[in-house]
């Protein structure tokens, strides 16, 4: 198993002067400490999870390339993008640009966006959620004609492209992989067996029963279960849980087929936690 990091919170106590070198020695420290993928929330505000809307939030693609810069080996990726927020061309673009600058290290990763309190407050874009679910299957299909090259004209429902012309293209083979987020039953997990590379699920009582569903989906549209990635919410959390904890909960996640273990990590501006990742979590979380 591998673990993801997820920076979802920047209200850190030293303030916006210094927010951006302290991003960088979080995002250095986590790559140095072994950690296979690094995330941020592609919101404009902060969501109610994580306090007020008023708390630090960075828009989230000039973030991932600033996190380009100060990264060697992490993967780099939204968790998630909210599909009506851009449109699917210019955010194939911007992938890509991430993708081609972090030599190969860009994950796409996209949802039905939920957020309308920030919507309405900035004039983002947000339609009812029937035409965000037809939005996200049209921007799945363009994005995947995009990264795979091929530049021929698309005519949606919601969307017309003339024509897909993406140079340079990303380096990531055979493509840039696709992450959908979420575990709606009828739609999110079946557009992870039609379209995307992983899916990303909380934990919970009924995560089983999520990927039992996305098995069904994978045998209804001929689609091998075991080639989608798994990759499971996990809260890190070093003041309150032992190494020995977070092993035992990771194991019994792999043991459900989860190969990443993706999630937040209290006071994560406290780069000097990363040195117990090194040395002790995450080469016990590879024996997995």
């Amino acid at each position: 198993m591998k673990l993801g990091l997820h920076i979802s919170n920047f209200s850190w106590p030293e303030g916006a002067p210094r927010l951006g070198a302290v991003l960088a020695d979080v995002a250095s420290a986590a790559d140095e400490a072994g950690f296979e993928r690094i995330s941020v929330m592609d919101h404009v505000w902060q969501i109610g999870v994580n306090g007020p809307p008023e708390m630090d939030m960075l828009e989230a693609y000039t973030t991932l390339g600033y996190l380009a810069a100060h990264t060697r080996n992490a993967k780099l990726l939204t968790l998630v993008t909210g599909v009506s927020y851009r449109d699917p061309g210019l955010l194939a673009k911007a992938v890509t640009t991430l993708d081609v600058l972090s030599g190969g290290r860009a994950i796409l990763g996209l949802g039905a966006a939920w957020n309308e309190e920030e919507s309405r407050g900035l004039g983002l874009f947000f339609p009812p959620t029937k035409e965000r679910f037809e939005r996200l299957e049209e921007t799945l299909r363009i994005c995947r004609q995009m990264f795979d090259g091929d530049e021929s004209a698309f005519d949606g429902k919601h969307y017309q492209l003339g024509r897909l012309l993406n140079v340079p293209a990303p380096l990531a083979r055979p493509r840039v992989p696709i992450l959908i987020g979420g575990g709606g039953e009828k739609k999110t997990l079946l557009y992870v067996a039609k379209y995307a590379d992983a899916t990303n699920l909380f934990p919970g009582p009924d995560v089983q029963h999520k990927l039992d569903v996305l098995k069904q989906h994978c045998v209804d549209v001929g689609r091998d279960y075991d080639e989608i990635q798994k990759t499971v919410l996990y809260r890190f959390d070093l003041g309150t849980q032992t190494v020995g904890q977070i092993v035992e909960d990771l194991r019994g996640l792999a043991a459900m087929g989860f190969t990443v273990a993706h999630g937040g990590l209290r006071n994560v501006y406290d780069v000097a936690q990363f040195e117990v990742f090194r040395n002790e979590i995450v080469p016990a979380v590879e024996a997995l």
